[in-house]
């Protein structure tokens, strides 16, 4: 059983896809036109986490972890990168 198998390409079509990956959503958007595709794009787990204050004021996800983490050494700031890398290893 083939593990590829092509497919037809629409001449014009849009569609999207999300899903949960094992570090957050992850989304898709494309557009086809002329059986080429004419717009792309991902919306990875990174881009949700390392978000800025929203509207109102509500830190991302990894600045609202890293309020409160020691920091020792400012030359080396280990629990910083602990907590983003726990994020986005």
């Amino acid at each position: 059983e083939p593990v590829y198998v092509k497919a037809p390409v629409p001449e014009e079509a849009t569609g999207c896809g999300v899903t949960e990956a094992p570090r957050g959503s992850v989304g898709h958007w494309m557009k086809i036109k002329g059986k080429k595709i004419s717009h792309y794009q991902i919306i990875a787990p990174t881009s949700w986490n390392v978000s800025p204050r929203d509207d109102a004021g509500t830190p991302g996800p990894i600045e609202q972890a890293l309020i409160g983490t020691p920091v020792e050494d400012v030359k080396n700031p280990v629990n910083v990168l602990r907590v983003i890398r726990s994020f986005d290893p």
